[in-house]
């Protein structure tokens, strides 16, 4: 169901995966207000405004994710919103409640309820399969999905906190809509590559640069299989424009280990000295390749990772950021 013309809010749209939303947006004839940090800052801006169709329907708003007011700005006159601002911080965390659990969670019940306060028909939230695992009492025998959550006390035990603070932004995002009678739908994505738009690159995309350098890391708590910036895009319109789509939407090409990743990488390209890891770099999770089944039966057609890393390589060469 195309809903050409609307009006959409789309919050962290500087981002790797807000710029593909909003490039899409377009696309498809929506107008789009989105959101940045630094309205000043090129670096978020730029690339925005050069996208096809931004100079007559696209709308630049800075927020504060703490600041209520600056929010409720952005999404008047929205009929949707995809609300993707949330810190991503993965290593070195000084302060996790002030730099992660705040903005994460507070945020998104700022969006939520300014959503509400507008008449906004449906919401898409943007988690993370940080939200899914690390989950370690899941059963080894039984597939992870939407109905498994990752375990908040491991996350503080560990102190991981990025899971944590994008699981427990989920949980008050569905909390809130269940209160509210809001019309929440939420998508799950996993590691997110291919064809970076602004200049900066993710915590996914690093993690790629990190490997071609040689870096052994395994990511145990943090993997469960990658997916295409354009696809998670798409899953987010594909959700937004389908009455049907409801709950949470695993978000991956494949349930797959870093393992498996890696090797592909390492037959992709050779001349790089990619680490020989483990096969079962993700103790007790069992692979699937129809993982993102909810969203397959919406009708969504999976990148192969095979593509994922190339298109993610080749965008990192015409940057510079790999030799």
């Amino acid at each position: 169901m195309s809903k050409r013309g609307e009006v959409v809010c789309v919050t962290g749209g500087s981002g790797c995966i807000g710029s593909w939303l909003v490039h899409l947006l377009l696309d498809r004839g929506y107008t789009v207000h989105t959101t940045v940090k630094n309205l000043n800052d090129e670096k978020e801006t730029a690339h925005l405004k050069a996208l096809e169709g931004a100079d007559t329907r696209l709308r630049l708003f800075q927020i504060e994710l703490l600041d209520y007011d600056t929010i409720v700005t952005a999404i008047n006159g929205c009929v949707g919103v995809f609300h993707l601002a949330s810190p991503c911080i993965v290593d070195k965390v000084q302060d996790p409640q002030k730099q992660l659990l705040d903005p994460a969670i507070k945020g998104t019940v700022n969006v939520l309820t300014a959503a509400k306060a507008v008449g906004v028909k449906r919401v898409v939230v943007t988690s993370s399969i940080s939200a899914i695992t690390p989950s370690p009492t899941w059963p080894a025998d039984k597939v992870k999905a939407e109905d498994c959550w990752t375990d908040v006390d491991y996350c503080k035990q560990k102190e991981l906190w990025y899971p944590l603070s994008k699981t427990l932004a989920e949980k008050a995002a569905w909390e809130f809509a269940k209160e509210n009678g809001l019309d929440v739908v939420v998508v799950n994505p996993g590691t997110v590559m291919g064809p970076v738009i602004p200049p900066t690159l993710n915590a996914s995309m690093l993690v790629l640069v990190r490997l071609l350098e040689g870096c052994t890391e395994t990511y145990e708590n943090f993997f469960m299989g990658s997916v295409h910036f354009k696809d998670v895009a798409l899953a987010h319109i594909l959700v937004y424009e389908n009455p049907s789509a409801s709950g949470r939407h695993l978000c991956v090409e494949a349930i797959s280990h870093y393992g498996d990743f890696v090797a592909k990488v390492a037959e992709l390209y050779p001349e790089y000295n990619i680490p020989r890891l483990l096969k079962d770099t993700q103790p007790g999770l069992l692979r699937a390749k129809d993982g993102a089944k909810k969203l397959m039966d919406l009708g969504m057609q999976f990148i192969p990772m095979e593509q994922i890393i190339k298109d993610a390589v080749e965008s990192l060469k015409s940057k510079g950021l790999i030799s």
